[in-house]
């Protein structure tokens, strides 16, 4: 294995008093129940969408529609939406839909796909209202995502290392930082994971989204959290590698346990290379690569959760 940038305490020193755990959400700690494009046609056939639609042929209209609207909106349209001229994320996702399915079917009309005269055969309109709110819903929620195996035992793990004295730290906050909109802790939630209030934002600013932004304060941190808070990157206004998500993580977290000055540990674990792993070292913060399955170790690589929790050290 290769060797991992957090450094075991040394107990013959006053340890440090907090360590600051923060992991990404999609693909670290969930993922599609099964593959996206085939959860996406089968809720168009019953919406009445022609059979004609598959998921090979829906793949890259989806990645296309995503793109595009990425460009056009970025992080999910933030920027717009604080000029009120956008309703969020759910308008935003509500896009990527439409524009997903209008691209497959055009493609259908143009090469003789059995249809004519416009777009027929969808109840309500062929991007009907019904077919895109269920995709929403499916997807904010455990109907659309499942946990990997190793979440519920990293969790379980490092309550027990906490409550064994944690690592020599005196005091362990977990949090998410994920470059996404604000369903990810109610997503969370309904796979079973306990998660606390602290959300990114403060007292002057409120942006709509499909949960609404939870703006905190000073809070009391609840040990049985497996999550104290959770950072996206459309309540932050970054995305990662951006150092700014990784500070409004710190400071939130601080002001989550009135601890404003006190030396930090922070380490960052995260599936993407570049913006988990490399962001968090530009950052200023420690960095954990998470690759599961396949491909050479590189710095900073973990192969499960579990070695995260084993790196604590302690009992």
């Amino acid at each position: 294995m290769s060797q991992i940038p957090i450094p075991t305490p040394n107990r013959t020193r006053t340890p440090k008093r907090t360590l600051l755990l923060t992991l990404d959400a999609f693909n670290t700690l969930f993922h599609p129940r099964t593959p996206i494009p085939e959860q996406y046609v089968a809720v168009a056939h019953a919406h009445g969408l022609p059979r004609s639609i598959t998921p090979s042929r829906l793949l890259p209209a989806f990645k296309s529609a995503f793109k595009a609207q990425s460009l056009r909106r970025p992080n999910y349209g933030r920027a717009d939406v604080l000029r009120g001229a956008y309703g969020g994320p759910r308008e935003w996702w509500a896009d990527v839909i439409r524009g997903c399915f209008t691209r497959v079917l055009l493609q259908g009309r143009t090469s003789g796909g059995g249809w004519s005269g416009g777009f027929v055969g969808g109840r309500g309109g062929i991007v009907s209202s019904a077919l895109v709110e269920s995709l929403l819903e499916r997807f904010a929620g455990r109907e659309g995502y499942a946990l990997y195996s190793d979440v519920r035992p990293f969790f379980d793990a490092l309550r027990a290392r906490m409550r064994g004295g944690g690592g020599g730290f005196d005091r362990v906050v977990v949090g998410v930082v994920s470059n996404s909109d604000d369903r990810v802790a109610g997503v969370l939630g309904s796979l079973g994971v306990r998660v606390g209030p602290g959300r990114a934002g403060d007292d002057r600013l409120r942006v709509g989204g499909l949960r609404g932004l939870f703006v905190i304060g000073i809070l009391v941190m609840v040990l049985d959290y497996d999550i104290d808070l959770v950072i996206t990157s459309y309540e932050a206004g970054e995305e990662k590698p951006s150092p700014v998500i990784f500070d409004v993580a710190e400071q939130q977290a601080r002001r989550l346990v009135g601890d404003l000055e006190g030396e930090w540990e922070r380490v960052h674990v995260g599936d993407d290379y570049e913006k988990d792993y490399r962001g968090a070292l530009g950052a200023g913060w420690k960095g954990c690569f998470l690759q599961r399955e396949g491909g050479d170790a590189r710095e900073g690589t973990v192969r499960s959760l579990r070695e995260v929790v084993d790196m604590l050290g302690g009992r």
